[in-house]
């Protein structure tokens, strides 16, 4: 953690002299307009923390507007908020926007704003590849999301010993999807198989997907399953499903988020939301300063944090060597 912030320090200092120009002729005029567009919920863990660092960033130099499309728990209805986030637009006329995830590319950017805008655009949180979206252009750059699997594995074998296999689980949509893609590309660097690829949509079926493969996979990865339904449609949180999974499949698990080891994962070496927030913010200022995005390349999240579930680990009768938790974020689950 104290590497990340130091990072971030490094990255906002030299952000703030690459806009400092502008930010002192602003002085007596009026503040950057900033348009932030997630693609999830007000409430999705990974939001609130890439908006908090955001806010850190640019709260002292613009006016943040953020809107949510919402497209973990209502997917059809993503398009009219494409919709909507583009009138948004039109009327703010912001002077730079970030679009969080994937689906505010697809449904939102793409449509909208590429090739059809000269406003600054910085992307975060994107799992699919650049071709996918054709970024970058000579206004959109931004930061990739990937994720430290092999560490995670690592970590998980350090804990309860050799894992051979693993099964990775995601809310069946768009980012499933995506995330299969990157799978099937990369697999070739795995050090382990994946021996399932699991994409359920409600919480029956992640429970009977998680009791099926247990046989086959010694780790099972949760990613992104708020929203997944419940009794009636309910769309169910990350707290309220993680729990149920991890115990269908009583084994170690493991995450890409700290909300999710919170909520019940053993272990996980995160993808850091605050990372996400900050490189973005920063790269935006810079933009909105004067910078050319042209010469902002496009990067990739690179600092993890190793977390581990006391909680979990005791519910598992697991007992490592003390020596893993040094270095390592240690919690109990919420």
């Amino acid at each position: 953690m104290k590497i990340l912030y130091s990072y971030s320090f490094l990255l906002l200092l030299l952000c703030l002299c690459g806009a400092a120009s502008v930010v002192h002729a602003q002085a007596d005029m009026a503040r950057f307009k900033v348009l932030v567009v997630f693609s999830y919920e007000e409430e999705a863990p990974w939001d609130i923390e890439i908006r908090d660092e955001i806010e850190k960033v640019l709260s002292p130099f613009a006016d943040l507007t953020y809107f949510y499309m919402d497209t973990k728990v209502a997917l059809a209805g993503g398009a009219a908020k494409g919709a909507e986030a583009f009138a948004l637009f039109q009327q703010l006329k912001p002077d730079g926007v970030i679009t969080v995830d994937d689906n505010a590319q697809s449904l939102f950017v793409l449509p909208y704003l590429k090739n059809k805008v000269t406003v600054p655009i910085i992307f975060c949180g994107v799992n699919a590849e650049l071709e996918h979206y054709g970024y970058p252009t000579t206004n959109i750059s931004g930061v990739l999301e990937r994720f430290h699997l092999e560490e995670s594995i690592a970590l998980s074998a350090q804990l309860v010993g050799e894992i051979k296999t693993f099964a990775f689980m995601v809310k069946d949509g768009p980012v499933a999807k995506l995330l299969h893609e990157q799978f099937v590309a990369d697999k070739e660097r795995l050090s382990l198989p994946m021996v399932k690829f699991l994409n359920p949509k409600s919480i029956d079926e992640a429970v009977a997907m998680a009791v099926a493969v247990k046989d086959d996979a010694d780790l099972l990865f949760l990613v992104a399953l708020w929203g997944l339904t419940g009794a009636d449609e309910a769309k169910l949180t990350e707290k309220e499903v993680i729990p149920i999974i991890a115990k269908a499949f009583g084994k170690a698990t493991t995450a890409v988020t700290a909300s999710a080891v919170n909520a019940g994962v053993l272990s996980a070496v995160i993808t850091n939301a605050k990372e996400h927030g900050n490189r973005s913010a920063a790269m935006l200022l810079q933009a909105m300063g004067g910078v050319p995005v042209n010469q902002l390349p496009v990067t990739r999240n690179s600092h993890g944090l190793r977390m581990i579930n006391i909680s979990i680990l005791k519910q598992l009768g697991i007992t490592p060597d003390p020596l893993i938790f040094y270095g390592a974020k240690l919690v109990r689950s919420e």
